[in-house]
């Protein structure tokens, strides 16, 4: 699968991904890999990245982090509407992803949007496509303006919409019924 946006069915009522909407980059025969751009903390920006005091963080101090899966909570993920180093990170039309800290800088830096995104969803050989076939999961392509143009709240309806889709119009069964 190339780089999508799951959408999670209307069904799933897995805590962490009821709901969800996840930039995927990475999904081969070995696993695949994404963040959740769709659950805001309380935390903004501003106060979650200690950088140096030369970076104006001025324009982040209403910019939320977001919840970004539960596997290394600890840790982020940049997604960003710039192209980063190939040796950085990934990039695809219109939207890239970065683990890099020399990348969050850089963007901020130039003051270029970014949504930081705390933790990561992984899933194992097989299993995301098995997710998908038992009806957990719909796709499309990622959308810069579904990350940066609509409120961390309104991305779920709205990507459901991008196919349209409206969750109360939804059923999702497994492929195999």
């Amino acid at each position: 699968m190339k780089p999508a946006l799951l959408i999670a069915s209307p069904q799933m009522r897995d805590p962490f991904f009821e709901r969800a909407v996840v930039l995927v980059w990475h999904h081969d025969e070995d696993g695949a890999i994404g963040v959740v751009i769709n659950r805001p903390l309380e935390h903004t920006l501003a106060i979650v990245v200690d950088l140096p005091g030369d970076i104006d963080m001025t324009p982040y101090t209403t910019t939320h982090v977001v919840s970004g899966g539960p596997v290394e909570t600890g840790s982020g993920t940049v997604v960003t509407s710039d192209a980063v180093p190939e040796d950085l990170g990934w990039n695809m039309e219109g939207l890239a992803v970065s683990r890099s800290m020399d990348v969050l800088v850089a963007l901020l830096t130039a003051g270029r949007p970014v949504l930081l995104c705390l933790g990561y969803a992984g899933w194992g050989p097989g299993q995301l496509d098995a997710e998908i076939q038992s009806g957990g999961w719909l796709w499309t392509d990622p959308d810069p303006k579904l990350v940066f143009g609509v409120q961390a709240e309104e991305r779920y309806d709205l990507a459901l919409a991008s196919l349209g889709l409206r969750a109360d119009r939804v059923w999702m069964v497994p492929v195999d019924e």
